[in-house]
């Protein structure tokens, strides 16, 4: 166990060092192309003075600042929607509204092994393969959104922005579903946003709506106070997310949530986009066993470090590594496959944390400011300090290659080949291969 634990450690040091050097290299390198099209989208943003009267020059700068930070938000998503194409602004009262959002199609076609939902998850290949699901065609509108954007600033609040976002995702993959719903005022957020805990733009881009393995990209219902100071920002946060627990109703069952997760970052960001991050979570978790009818509570907890960082201006770099006890319901693939807490097969009644990690390294290449391509991997390992049934997932990785096109500003075109393997811990294995597609047009 202490070799196991000495090996993680040592593994996550050469990480960070790797870290650490990317973003040195990446100072010193001048203006990314990415940046170049996220600020041509928000110059190409119309404004429309409710008020009458044309605005100066200062006044059009400090709208398109504001619009700017659209796109460099802490939290934002390469597949979160652009900035709305019109907003509103009122010069008596100092606000700016925007409604906007984004029709998204999406294909694909798997062959020699399919995985039997939208989204490409490796803990979801059927082992063993059925071959009655050897191949899949599928379409879905599911990523498809509206959404509203105001801000604003008074003498009682100061800055502020208010921002809604409903999927059409729901039920069916039709129905419209609450994604995002918070306020931020000063270094203050409240509502349904992003965990702190989570890092989206260190996520690569890809054409599948799942995403890496071990992708952290969970909306909960949050208080984060974020203040910066430089270029380091520090955040805290008390969330609600709901807990997975492993019970059988016969030994154990699960309780009501007792305590709100805690979670805190700490980040360097050396110019805009650009960052490493190490964030973590403590968790509640309970459970009441019914061999000795008494109530039980444990402590899960996850740690991840990340970074975004353009260390030449056609290159993007992405990476990802986290691990925990108890964070499962969190982790994409382990959503799938295990809960935050689990039975200990040795003594009855009782359940347990178990430890995983996982890890995704991403490239990005931008052959022009319209066209660019990213290739990563990605990998999530089960690892329980007790023995696991030999037909329960192990691991599973996936490796992507895709290439995006913008042939007009608001209209998006990619196309994605996604390989994936499961294996079990009796050593059972198999894969999935898809060739997916997908066009998007942003208003």
């Amino acid at each position: 166990m202490l070799s196991a634990l000495f090996c993680r450690l040592r593994f996550m040091c050469r990480v960070l060092m790797l870290s650490l050097i990317v973003a040195l290299v990446s100072q010193e390198a001048g203006a990314a192309v990415v940046d170049e099209q996220a600020d041509s989208l928000s110059r190409r943003t119309k404004v429309v003075a409710v008020d009458s009267g044309r605005l100066s020059r200062e006044e059009i700068d400090s709208v398109y600042h504001v619009i700017a930070s659209f796109y460099y938000d802490q939290f934002r998503h390469a597949q979160d929607p652009n900035s709305p194409y019109f907003m509103f602004l009122s010069k008596e009262t100092g606000m700016m509204m925007g409604i906007g959002g984004v029709v998204r199609m999406r294909g694909w076609y798997d062959w020699g092994g399919a995985v039997q939902v939208n989204g490409f998850a490796p803990a979801l290949i059927p082992i063993p393969a059925d071959p009655a699901y050897r191949d899949r065609f599928g379409t879905t509108p599911a990523g498809t959104a509206l959404f509203l954007r105001m801000a604003g600033s008074n003498r009682v609040l100061g800055d502020y922005q208010l921002y809604i976002e409903a999927n059409f995702n729901g039920y069916g993959m039709r129905d419209l579903k609450l994604k995002k719903a918070y306020a931020q005022v000063r270094d203050f957020t409240v509502g349904l946003a992003s965990s702190t805990f989570s890092d989206p733009a260190a996520l690569p881009p890809t054409v599948d709506a799942q995403g890496p393995t071990n992708k952290l990209a969970s909306s909960n219902v949050l208080l984060r106070y974020m203040p910066t100071f430089g270029k380091f920002s520090f955040g805290v946060s008390v969330e609600t997310p709901e807990a997975s627990i492993g019970a059988d109703g016969i030994e154990t069952k699960a309780t009501s949530p007792w305590v709100p997760d805690g979670a805190v970052l700490v980040q360097y960001e050396w110019a805009k986009g650009q960052h490493v991050r190490l964030a973590g979570i403590v968790r509640g978790l309970g459970y009441r066993n019914l061999l000795l009818q008494e109530n039980v509570r444990k402590t899960g907890w996850g740690v991840q470090l990340s970074s975004v960082a353009h260390p030449f201006s056609p290159v993007t770099t992405y990476f990802t590594f986290n691990c925990g006890a108890g964070y499962g319901s969190l982790c994409n693939d382990l959503i799938a496959v295990t809960n935050d807490l689990v039975p200990d097969p040795e003594h009855p009644g009782e359940l347990y944390a178990p430890f995983a990690f996982g890890y995704c390294v991403g490239l990005q290449y931008n052959f022009r400011r319209n066209l660019y391509s990213t290739v990563q991997f990605s990998q999530t390992r089960y690892d329980p300090s007790h023995p696991a049934q030999p037909d329960s997932y192990r691991y599973g990785y996936c490796l992507a290659v895709n290439l995006f096109w913008n042939p007009v500003e608001r209209m998006e075109i990619g196309a994605e080949f996604d390989f994936g393997k499961r294996q079990n811990f009796s050593g059972a294995r198999a894969c999935a291969r898809r060739a997916g597609a997908y066009v998007q047009f942003s208003f």
